[in-house]
């Protein structure tokens, strides 16, 4: 199974940025659909960001124009940048992939945007 490891979490003040990272196990070129899922306390796990292995991208209304889903094949990595961070944001960002039909999850990194 592909194994998908977030880094880049943390505390950021609003305004702020960060940038996440997801590594996974297997030559992303095979992964279809790769991105980034959150959650919030209490509330429902929702589509962040993802990218097609065709460049393909798709956000969620809250996060457009302040995130960027981008691909680095040589390194098998999904990078999450995420810019203007509001405390909303605030949230476990999982790493997702579908990969032959499945999908995989990372275990999730906390992502904590306050000042």
């Amino acid at each position: 199974q592909v194994q998908l490891v977030e880094s880049g979490g943390g505390l950021v003040q609003p305004g702020g940025s960060l940038r996440l990272s997801c590594a996974a196990s297997t030559t992303i070129f095979s992964i279809g659909v790769m991105g980034w899922y959150r959650q919030a306390p209490g509330k429902q796990r929702e589509l962040a960001a993802v990218i097609s292995s065709g460049g393909t991208t798709t956000y969620a209304d809250s996060v457009k124009d302040r995130f960027t889903v981008s691909r680095d094949n040589a390194k098998n990595t999904v990078v999450l940048q995420m810019d203007s961070l509001k405390p909303e944001d605030t949230a476990v960002y999982y790493c997702y992939a579908n990969y032959r039909n499945y999908g995989h999850w990372g275990r999730g990194t906390q992502v904590t945007v306050s000042s």
